[in-house]
């Protein structure tokens, strides 16, 4: 049987005990990556805490099947179903046709969500498989009086529903006003300011890529039909758990219930799971603002992607997280620390099975209470300073790491087997130590002193000696 666990509800806007539709089975559904460009640090924090969520769901005892679309068409620069259509913008800027730049950057997108320890959803469908369905929906909602055409494209009626703003009408209706401003063309067709676009025709764009017959002309599906559809394709009719982020809940989120509930006739899903922003000192992390800072550039500049990771794992989901590189060195020094302790633990001995058991509770506590991730990390510090031999030691890792995904142990083994030193990164270390050098020199005592943290925070210890600077891997 599987344990209790508990979460926050977005529906209900409180933490909620966690009660599938069928026991000890999960029909999850995660709102993937719009492929028109890639995926920033910030979005892959969003997928850190899902992958923590499902994987904290199994150590439970839970059987989690997951599903998660890829937007390759129909996601309009505003939320709101204004501006240009992402996908085509993308291929604009690169000179490459859409399904060139869809298959470049959701391959992009799958190295650095592999990069930090996710685990692949069961189930990944793009947009373009699924026209058919899509164009059944649409066709449904019509029929059944929830949707209308106008100006050639289908519009879903928000007024047809008894409560719209199903989250939280006072967050909604003002995310709502600030969406929409002077600047922002308004849609005449829609007969209320609520109303979302179901199915696009060249009404509204001549210039589309991307287009298929339906019963309303030529066109493509509007953005938030997508997710619904590709659910009850692999998932059928009621789905558990719908993750994403909290810029998903309006309109995105709302809008999908809409339409999902009124296709169905009954209520499509109980909890709502979303993670908050990573900020950075400018504010919310974003592709708007220039160049994007990826998993992959943090790996080019030295980190290990698994520091992301721990980064993200020792704040709460919940909690806006800032993001800055001096608290990401900071976490990558406790992260190489970590390691070298566990590369330290000889497999000598017997599991003490009590033990074990023991702080296996204290760590399901903690993740099964909200997903508390950072609690979770105090129970393996517990663990490595508690009075047990190393084998026992070794034997919580290797189980705290089904969840936090941490490959502590694998990085510890190539710790202690001397892993040889790639040239780029001696040629780095050696630029550092020569760079510390000139500063000292210079009485730039804080730059020195700067360079050492930055040197650590990537697992390199130095040392002043007679013989000059000696550095070693920690």
């Amino acid at each position: 049987m599987a344990h209790d666990f508990n979460f926050y509800n977005t529906l209900s806007r409180k933490v909620e005990d966690f009660v599938p539709k069928e026991a000890g089975k999960v029909a999850m559904y995660t709102c993937g990556p719009t492929v028109y460009h890639y995926a920033h640090i910030g979005n892959i924090r969003t997928y850190i805490m899902q992958d923590a969520l499902i994987k904290s769901l199994e150590y439970a005892g839970y059987d989690v099947k997951r599903v998660m679309n890829i937007t390759d068409v129909g996601h309009l620069s505003s939320d709101a179903d204004t501006g240009e259509d992402k996908m085509l913008a993308g291929a604009k800027r690169e000179h490459k046709t859409v399904m060139e730049i869809a298959k470049f950057y959701t391959d992009a997108f799958f190295t650095d969500f592999d990069a930090v320890g996710n685990k692949r959803p069961d189930v990944i469908e793009p947009a373009t498989n699924c026209i058919p369905e899509f164009i059944n929906m649409v066709q449904v909602l019509l029929d059944k009086g929830f949707a209308y055409v106008a100006g050639g494209n289908v519009y879903f009626d928000t007024s047809k529903l008894d409560d719209y703003y199903v989250f939280s009408s006072e967050v909604e209706k003002e995310q709502l006003q600030v969406g929409v401003r002077d600047d922002v063309e308004e849609d005449v067709n829609k007969k209320n300011k609520t109303d979302f676009v179901l199915w696009f025709t060249k009404s509204k764009f001549e210039d589309q890529a991307l287009k298929w017959d339906s019963p309303w002309g030529v066109g493509y599906p509007g953005w938030h039909i997508e997710c619904s559809c590709i659910s009850m394709k692999h998932l059928g009719e009621y789905i558990d758990i719908h993750c994403g982020g909290v810029d998903n809940i309006f309109p995105h989120h709302t809008n999908e219930i809409a339409q999902s509930e009124s296709f169905l006739g009954h209520k499509w899903c109980n909890y709502w799971f979303h993670s908050n922003h990573l900020n950075d000192r400018a504010g919310k992390m974003s592709k708007s603002k220039g160049a994007v800072l990826t998993v992959s550039v943090l790996k080019e500049k030295g980190y290990d992607p698994l520091a992301y990771r721990l980064f993200c794992l020792q704040s709460h989901y919940r909690k806006p997280l800032e993001f800055s590189f001096d608290a990401l060195d900071q976490v990558a020094a406790v992260y190489n620390k970590l390691v070298k302790r566990v590369s330290e633990l000889k497999e000598d001995g017997a599991v003490d099975e009590a033990v074990k058991a023991k702080f296996e509770a204290s760590f399901l506590d903690a993740v099964s209470n909200d997903l508390n991730t950072s609690m979770a990390i105090t129970v393996l510090y517990d663990a490595l300073k508690a009075d047990t031999n190393d084998a026992t030691k070794l034997a919580l890792v290797e189980s705290f790491d089904k969840v936090l995904s941490l490959d502590l142990i694998g990085h510890a083994k190539a710790l202690s087997e001397g892993a040889s030193v790639d040239p780029e990164l001696e040629a780095y270390i050696l630029d550092a130590i020569a760079r510390r050098t000139e500063a000292k020199k210079a009485k730039d005592f804080a730059t020195a002193d700067a360079i050492r943290d930055e040197l650590l925070a990537k697992g390199v210890e130095i040392k002043d000696t007679r013989e000059g600077v000696k550095w070693q891997l920690v």
